[in-house]
């Protein structure tokens, strides 16, 4: 669980930089709500909504799954999600070329992969 709660945690850290970002975007551009049609300000507020979306329920999956799984499923998960959104994040902000869609193709691994572990253990194919 060590490596599920590091990653949770830089996951926490990483929702509060793309806050930050957003905020210092609104300030110098003067936008108070919404996007204002601006391009730079839509892509900074859909990076930090798009992590809050997706990553507390990936981490509700994994954290349950563990139970069942143990150490290395729940680590390959948790760095694997923590790296797809952090690739996510820097596509969506122009920083890292293909990084909006490999952040999304891994979330959406990781979702699917928690997602079918939790069905198989709680129709009983995968015991304590």
């Amino acid at each position: 669980m060590p490596v599920f709660f590091v990653c949770a945690g830089l996951l926490g850290l990483l929702t509060v930089a793309l806050s930050l970002h957003v905020g210092r975007l609104r300030g110098r551009k003067k936008i108070f709500l919404g996007d204002g049609g601006d391009p730079e300000m839509l892509s900074a507020i859909r990076a930090h909504a798009n992590l809050v979306e997706f990553a507390p329920l990936c981490l509700v999956l994994i954290y349950l799954a563990a139970d069942f799984y143990g150490f290395v499923v729940t680590a390959l998960l948790s760095l694997v999600l923590l790296i797809a959104r952090a690739l996510h994040a820097g596509g969506m902000l122009d920083v890292i070329p293909m990084g909006r869609f490999l952040g999304a193709i891994g979330t959406i691994v990781v979702l699917t992969v928690a997602g079918i572990l939790l069905v198989l253990a709680g129709v009983g194919l995968r015991q304590y």
